[in-house]
């Protein structure tokens, strides 16, 4: 049986190996092995390993940290403005996110990340319902089908996101081109600064 002061040691451990993963998810050439997160948070690799069980779900608990606030933030968005704001919004933001944190992709390559797997469906969810009320709203085009606009985006944007991290006028050029290239055809649609 578990004493409470090893209980709140195996907490502070959790969070220390957690911060120390994130913490590296956010260096491009950081190696992400058990010894590296461990020697970061300043703790035993053997400590690390029962935190989480493995590499895998120490990786997928701290990606999912990273993007539980973007998915909220999307869904703020939806409620705060009309659905094409709240796109042109989020996908600067988005692009910011992944231009910072771009790396992320390659580490997890094989892994079984099941809470990042489910958010990002959460993310992919938000950005269709930002573009089917864009499109309600008779400012999109609907000759293109939801799923292959919603991958089109987001191909992009990382694309975008991978090419150039910290343009943002690289981004808005982005936003603009795509904005209007997903106007129905016989609406010219507003005109926005680029």
């Amino acid at each position: 049986m578990s004493t409470p002061g090893r209980r709140a040691d195996a907490v502070r451990n959790r969070r220390l190996a957690l911060e120390a993963a994130t913490a590296l998810l956010a260096e491009p050439d950081a190696a992400l092995t058990v010894e590296a997160i461990a020697r970061k948070a300043g703790l035993g690799v053997g400590t690390v390993a029962r935190a989480f069980g493995g590499k895998d779900a120490l990786l997928d608990a701290a990606v999912a940290q990273l993007l539980e606030p973007v998915v909220r933030r999307g869904r703020d968005l939806l409620q705060q403005t009309g659905p094409e704001q709240a796109l042109r919004t989020f996908l600067t933001e988005l692009i910011g996110f992944q231009a910072a944190h771009h790396p992320i992709s390659d580490q997890l390559r094989g892994m079984d990340t099941p809470a990042t797997a489910a958010l990002r469906a959460q993310l992919v969810e938000v950005v269709e319902e930002m573009l089917a009320g864009a499109r309600r709203d008779g400012v999109l085009r609907t000759d293109i089908d939801l799923a292959t606009t919603t991958a089109l985006i987001g191909r992009l944007a990382f694309a975008v996101a991978r090419a150039r991290p910290g343009q943002p006028q690289l981004a808005e050029a982005f936003i603009t081109v795509v904005m209007d290239g997903l106007r129905p055809p016989s609406s010219p649609g507003p005109r926005t600064r680029t």
